[in-house]
């Protein structure tokens, strides 16, 4: 097994039948007893020892980011389940303030995390002020008019009580996050069934929010409601209060948690269920009702951050190939008809420069190199390659896989390709392209994940006929060996490469460069 890096921890769990639920799936609350315990053995990490797989620290604060990652026994495949942040604090000893370290960033992917991080923390630290605005904004408008086919909430009200036992608590004494959490989610998914009368699946969760703690022998009391539909999702809110023996007995509790969980359902064809409308019959109901529509803009709101970093990273990418591209000290090694190669060297780090000379206009030539899925037609480095998520229309993440080389595992690659356009007066079009990290493309066993630095063309128009083709590549120790034959004399792939290349390139049909459009 992978050994896990410095700022990681890693769990592994076998999924056994008290683990599902009675759909035969393993259940959203032992999902999220996990999510915790690998979130507080990693905040615990970093913050007595050493790195931990985290997005940020704030001094005082710190933020994990979790994946979940689920493997087929039989075919060792492996796919994405669940990606969650959890913040933990530290508790100061005494009156002594605990400074954390702060987390090195090593790579781009690393530093787009790091603002995705600063952002949500900016986020969830104006998330009150937010949503009080949108629900003074909310507050304007009509209350929502009663039509036929809406509902009452009312019979979706659902309470259950736990008592804290040992084996719910940790070291401290204090209830585990995950076991509140799978509690919480257990009466959240009853509340959500008896409006669909189907079974309801957690989409997401929209902050757990822990107010104060819980120890053993307390009494917890969860109170779940929908508070709103939204088409094929509802809003679930649970509230959680905490009571010990004399607080029960008085019947005072503490607010400890509260949280609201987003489902969908399906029927027993696996189909999607729509919900019924939401008829508000109380004030207490038309609060839920507005807030649940406030949190679901919210929501969409940090949607639209992660795209917006998304674009910056591509920005970046495109930059990068034009500074590699711009670095003085490139020297001949071959020179062949219509190709020549260069190669840069700096503190020990390969790049190669491949010049090709086409009889196509740039703007065509441009719209073939630009398509990823076609690059198995004309590069043998290349065994398939797929668009698996779209960034923007000119930024698009590739599957990309490649044949065995000297005996070894074949290799795999996710790429972000940029292409841009040339701007006003400008005869240059560019592809950049460069390995990312994906949470639901992880590694897999039958292949050796590969990455690509800095890689791309430009294309430079010389005429309305023809144009100048270069390709450049910052060469990392993974894809070495697919460039070691020709820097070491004894092979001439890159020459027959770049001659597929063109060769592809002038002989494309008009049909052919329509369908690209």
């Amino acid at each position: 097994m992978e050994r896990a890096a410095p700022g990681e921890v890693r769990m592994s769990r076998a999924i056994s039948p008290a683990h599902a639920n009675p759909r035969g799936e393993l259940s959203a609350g032992q999902l999220l007893k996990w999510v915790d315990a690998a979130a507080c053995l990693a905040a615990e990490k970093h913050a007595g020892v050493s790195l931990a797989l985290l997005s940020h620290t704030f001094l005082l604060d710190l933020l994990i980011s979790i994946k979940v990652i689920v493997q087929d026994m039989f075919t060792g495949v492996e796919k994405l389940v669940s990606v969650a942040f959890s913040t933990f604090v530290a508790k100061p000893i005494g009156k002594e303030k605990i400074h954390l370290k702060p987390v090195i960033l090593l790579t781009e992917q690393d530093h787009m995390e790091h603002n995705l991080a600063s952002e949500r923390r900016k986020v969830r630290l104006h998330h009150e002020d937010t949503f009080k605005n949108l629900m003074k904004e909310n507050s304007k408008f009509d209350d929502p008019i009663c039509d036929e086919g809406m509902v009452s909430t009312s019979g979706t009200s659902v309470q259950s009580i736990e008592l804290v036992l040992p084996p719910h608590a940790n070291h401290h004494g204090n209830t585990f996050g995950g076991q509140i959490m799978a509690w919480m989610e257990t009466v959240a998914t009853i509340s959500a069934s008896r409006l669909c009368g189907a079974h309801p699946l957690l989409k997401s969760v929209d902050m757990f929010k822990f107010r104060g703690p819980s120890t053993v022998g307390d009494r917890l009391v969860f109170n779940a409601i929908v508070n709103n539909t939204f088409q094929t999702c509802v809003e679930v809110g649970v509230r959680v209060e905490a009571f010990d023996c004399q607080e029960w007995s008085e019947g005072r509790g503490r607010h400890i948690n509260s949280a609201f969980l987003i489902y969908n359902a399906v029927n027993d064809k696996e189909e999607l269920v729509t919900f019924p409308r939401i008829k508000p019959m109380s004030k207490d109901d038309l609060r839920r009702y507005h807030g649940a529509i406030a949190r679901k803009r919210i929501r969409l709101g940090r949607n639209y951050l992660i795209t917006y970093l998304w674009v910056s990273l591509s920005n970046a990418n495109v930059e990068a190939l034009k500074n590699l591209a711009a670095r003085s000290g490139w020297e001949v090694t071959s020179v062949v008809e219509k190709i020549k190669i260069y190669t840069l060297e700096e503190n020990d780090i390969l790049s190669v420069w491949v010049e090709k000379h086409v009889e196509r206009p740039a703007h065509l030539t441009y719209h073939l190199l630009s398509d990823f899925t076609k690059r198995p037609l004309w590069d043998p480095h290349y065994v398939s390659c797929e668009v698996i998520d779209c960034v923007s229309e000119d930024d698009q993440i590739y599957y990309i896989t490649c044949p065995v080389v000297n005996g070894d595992k074949p290799k795999d690659l996710v790429v972000l390709v940029s292409r841009r356009r040339p701007l006003k007066d400008g005869n240059t079009y560019t592809v950049a392209v460069k390995s990312v990290t994906l949470p639901s493309v992880p590694p897999s066993p039958q292949y050796s994940r590969s990455e690509i630095l800095c890689a791309g063309f430009l294309i430079h128009a010389i005429d309305s006929s023809s144009c100048t083709v270069s390709y450049f590549n910052q060469i990392s120790a993974s894809i070495s060996p697919y460039f070691a034959g020709n820097l070491g004399g004894w092979s001439k792939s890159i020459e027959e490469t770049a001659a597929s290349c063109i060769q592809f390139i002038e002989n494309a049909t008009d049909d052919g460069l329509i369908d690209i459009f």
